[in-house]
């Protein structure tokens, strides 16, 4: 019996449900608005380093919108289809976002995009942890007896 692709599945499906709840409220330009001055508020309350968030125009709120649209639908396809390769491409996507929110940090950028980047480095772990796992079970022998 190989537990690793139930184990996969099980990570890749918890990677889109965390990603569809975070995304949902960026969908939309009067929601992504509305969570964007609360990530300010915590900016200032928190008297946080780096630049606070601007007040985004709404060829800004398109943008982000626009991102919270595609973001969402694609933990849509993966809550459906929690497959090694829906994870492999989320993993590797992870990687990429937890580079441009590196390196927004480096630029400047309020310090709240250190949870986000934690998160998705957590996840980015996580998911290609367990693609790594499922590929040593491949032909039913354990990683341990190779």
């Amino acid at each position: 019996m190989n537990p690793e692709p139930s184990l996969l599945r099980r990570v890749v499906f918890a990677s889109a449900l965390y990603d569809f709840v975070v995304t949902v409220p960026f969908a939309t330009p009067w929601t992504a608005e509305v969570v964007l001055s609360n990530l300010r508020s915590v900016h200032q309350a928190l008297g946080l380093g780096g630049e606070p968030l601007p007040a985004f125009t709404s060829s800004h709120l398109f943008f982000v919108a626009l991102f919270g649209t595609i973001v969402t639908l694609w933990s849509v396809v993966r809550l459906f289809h929690p497959t090694a390769f829906n994870g492999a491409a989320d993993t590797a996507g992870r990687a990429l976002f937890s580079t441009w929110m590196a390196w927004a940090l480096t630029q400047g950028a309020t310090r709240v995009l250190v949870g986000f980047l934690v998160l998705e480095l957590a996840w980015m772990f996580a998911q290609g942890g367990a693609i790594l796992g499922a590929r040593r079970w491949r032909g039913g022998i354990p990683a341990t007896a190779r």
